[in-house]
C-alpha cells in the first residue's frame, strides 16, 4: 500500500471515492455520511491544506482515500471520555473510504497499517493517532480495534445532530 498526498487535480477522484463510500454505508443501513458531511468544501480544504491522501494498491491502482489532520482537531473539543495521553502531538484520521470496486481485498487494513507504521516509525514527534466512527459502523469499529486502537470516548452531535460517534486512540510512544 502506498499513500500519497492528494492534489487539486485529484479532487474529482477523492469526491468519487467518498461518494462511493457514502453509498456503501447507505446500502449497509449505516446512517454515517448521509447528510452534508463530507462535502466538497471539506475535501477542497483538505487538499489545499495537505491533509487529503490517496491510497494506491501495490499494482498502482488507486483504491481509497483518507484525511490526516494535525492537532488540534476541534472535532474532539466535546469528547465525552478521556485520552490515554494528554498531548498536542497527535494526528487524527478522518474520511476513510475504500472504493467498492476494491473492497474485500484487505485494503482498509493495509491503509491503517501504513498510517500506523509511519507514525510509529520514530521519525516524527507524534505521540498519538486518533480516529472516530459512527456508532452503527460496526465494520469500521472492528477495523479500528483490530489495528490496535483503544476506545476512549464518544462524540454527540459533532457531525450531525443526534449522531453519536465512538472515539479511539493509538499511542505511538
Amino acid at each position: 500500500m502506498q499513500i500519497r498526498k492528494a492534489e487539486l487535480k485529484d479532487f474529482d477522484q477523492v469526491m468519487a471515492i467518498l461518494q462511493d463510500g457514502r453509498n456503501q454505508l447507505a446500502e449497509s443501513g449505516i446512517d454515517q455520511w448521509q447528510g452534508d458531511y463530507p462535502n466538497p468544501d471539506h475535501v477542497r480544504q483538505d487538499i489545499e491544506n495537505g491533509y487529503a491522501y490517496l491510497a494506491k494498491a501495490d499494482d498502482g491502482e488507486t483504491v481509497g482515500t483518507l484525511t490526516i489532520i494535525p492537532a488540534p482537531d476541534h472535532a474532539y473539543d466535546q469528547l465525552d471520555g478521556h485520552w490515554q495521553i494528554d498531548t498536542n502531538d497527535y494526528v487524527t484520521i478522518h474520511r476513510v473510504a475504500i472504493h467498492s470496486d476494491h473492497t474485500g481485498h484487505g485494503y482498509a487494513s493495509q491503509l491503517y497499517q501504513a498510517v500506523i507504521n509511519y507514525f510509529t516509525s520514530g521519525f516524527n514527534d507524534i505521540k498519538s493517532v486518533r480516529v472516530d466512527t459512527h456508532e452503527d459502523n460496526l465494520p469500521m469499529q472492528h477495523l479500528i480495534e483490530k489495528s490496535g486502537f483503544k476506545r476512549v470516548g464518544t462524540l454527540h452531535g459533532v457531525y450531525r445532530e443526534n449522531e453519536t460517534s465512538y472515539v479511539y486512540e493509538l499511542l505511538t510512544v
